[in-house]
């Protein structure tokens, strides 16, 4: 009789087990590299329609203010899985060199330790493999659009035919469907290559943009007037390789060698007929840019189109399985990009198209449909936010903010942020982009680039918003100045940035 009252207790305790694990929100964070906010339509592109990534701000909410605290990959990824910052996640930038523990703590620990069953799939780009998650299957670096190889959790390597945002949306529904224990939530990561460089585009999207002629920013032809750091860059689409970059004589380039030969002739239909139209010697300097900003353009949408296509399958796939009410699913990407604005492409300035990323959340038991959330939020927020919609407390060393109180009461808390902080560090690189620090607000904006040469910029995003003008040293901007200043110094002290505070304390 014993026995038997032992095994009812023990299956009672495992059935509430069950039903316990069974009410946590299974977690979805699609997660791409180099996103821009204007190509997004429900951010107001003006280039490109993304409806699945649409559908998850109609059906959740839309962040029309996130921002990263390092414009770069690496980085960014680390301060995703961490809640930290970069100085004390030791991911400062992209070099080969930097290798920083995985193991430390990570959300997905938590969520482990919490009875969830954790993977990342696809783009990892960091420099050590991934800890803390009972499914991976990665790109190495970078990875490749075409034919792409993957590393397994065994650290073998395989070859998989197909163009790469299919591949990772493949392996990703394939371990839903077959990979995990239905018995546990799931937190699963997808973590997609597109719209990284070399904006390699599928096959079947090459024709999308046929006589399409994308509109080119006001500020194009940019000189840089007062503004040093962006005088000595090295990230102008007039820049761009006419090989790797534009898709013009790849006969030598190695990932046009890789392709299939399917693969192959689908290109080579579209570019060759493309670039046989293309005759540089009856070309100005500015006509030459232009023709590059065009074939840039081109490229990078078509990549979003099929990146948004595969966002739908993964939505798709919930509803057919019946999992959409209990699935929370965040779409963001690494950093913002720079779509021809001040002639650039690539990201890591601090200015505001490389410094806001997209964000947008579905979970229907909490989040209202078609919520906007003006307030602002940093990628700091992700890891803190994700535990706390897992029911999982918080720890106290994470240094950003759940969103929860945001979307839940539709009003900004007392205490919620009203400031900014941002560290770029990797200099010197081939983009040629000087480290810098600073603060931004909801009006105005300050930093400071240090190296070699030592400079203050500082910028009212309501009476300049494309940030053309420097105005540190008139004298009419000393006063709000001087208090960004302050609120600069107590953000690296509330964050523990002691090396950038020495560096202030020295600029004065």
């Amino acid at each position: 009789m014993k026995k038997y009252a032992i095994f009812i207790l023990l299956t009672f305790g495992l059935l509430s087990s069950g039903r316990k694990n069974a009410q946590k929100p299974n977690i979805i964070v699609i997660f791409s590299d180099d996103h821009a906010l204007q190509a997004i339509s429900a951010y107001g592109s003006p280039y490109v329609k993304t409806p699945n990534i649409d559908r998850i701000a109609n059906e959740g909410a839309i962040f029309k203010n996130t921002f990263c605290t390092n414009s770069i990959c690496a980085p960014s990824r680390a301060v995703l899985l961490t809640g930290k910052y970069n100085h004390i996640n030791g991911q400062y930038d992209n070099r080969t060199g930097t290798r920083i523990n995985t193991g430390q703590p990570m959300f997905p620990q938590y969520l482990q330790h919490n009875g969830y069953q954790t993977a990342w799939i696809g783009k990892w780009h960091i420099n050590n493999h991934p800890q803390h998650f009972d499914y991976w299957k990665i790109l190495p670096g970078q990875g490749l659009y075409y034919n792409p190889d993957f590393i397994n959790m065994d650290s073998s390597r395989v070859r998989v035919d197909g163009y790469a945002t299919d591949i990772i949306t493949d392996e990703a529904l394939s371990w839903l469907d077959t990979g995990r224990d239905g018995s546990k939530p799931f937190s699963l990561v997808i973590g997609h290559k597109a719209p990284h460089r070399e904006w390699q585009p599928d096959v079947q999207d090459l024709h999308a943009f046929d006589d399409k002629t994308f509109p080119v920013p006001d500020n194009f032809f940019d000189e840089y007037a007062g503004r040093k750091a962006a005088q000595f860059q090295l990230m102008e689409i007039k820049d761009l390789r006419w090989d790797y970059d534009l898709k013009v004589n790849t006969e030598d380039v190695g990932y046009v060698k890789r392709m299939t030969s399917s693969q192959k002739a689908g290109w080579d239909k579209y570019y060759e007929s493309e670039n046989a139209r293309l005759d540089t010697t009856k070309m100005t300097p500015k006509e030459v840019a232009l023709w590059k900003y065009q074939r840039y353009m081109h490229d990078y949408m078509a990549c979003i189109i099929s990146l948004d296509r595969n966002i739908g399958r993964v939505l798709d796939y919930l509803d057919k399985k019946g999992l959409s009410e209990n699935t929370i699913v965040i779409y963001s990407s690494d950093q913002g990009f720079y779509l021809g604005e001040h002639g650039w492409f690539d990201k890591r300035f601090m200015y505001e198209q490389s410094l806001r990323m997209p964000f947008v959340m579905r979970y229907p038991k909490i989040i209202k449909q078609k919520t906007v959330i003006n307030d602002m939020i940093v990628n700091l927020d992700f890891a803190p936010t994700i535990l706390e919609l897992a029911g999982v407390t918080v720890p106290s060393d994470m240094q950003g903010k759940s969103v929860l109180p945001l979307v839940q009461k539709g009003k900004v808390p007392v205490k919620w942020r009203k400031s900014m902080y941002y560290h770029y560090y990797e200099f010197p690189d081939s983009h040629r982009v000087m480290p810098h620090f600073g603060v931004r607000t909801d009006r105005y904006k300050l930093i400071y680039f240090y190296g070699d040469e030592s400079f203050w910029e500082f910028y009212d995003l309501n009476t300049d918003p494309q940030e053309m003008k420097n105005g540190y040293g008139d004298q009419r901007n000393d006063k709000i100045i001087l208090q960004l200043k302050k609120e600069l110094k107590t953000l690296m002290m509330q964050y523990y940035d002691t090396d950038a505070l020495a560096l202030l304390e020295k600029a004065g």
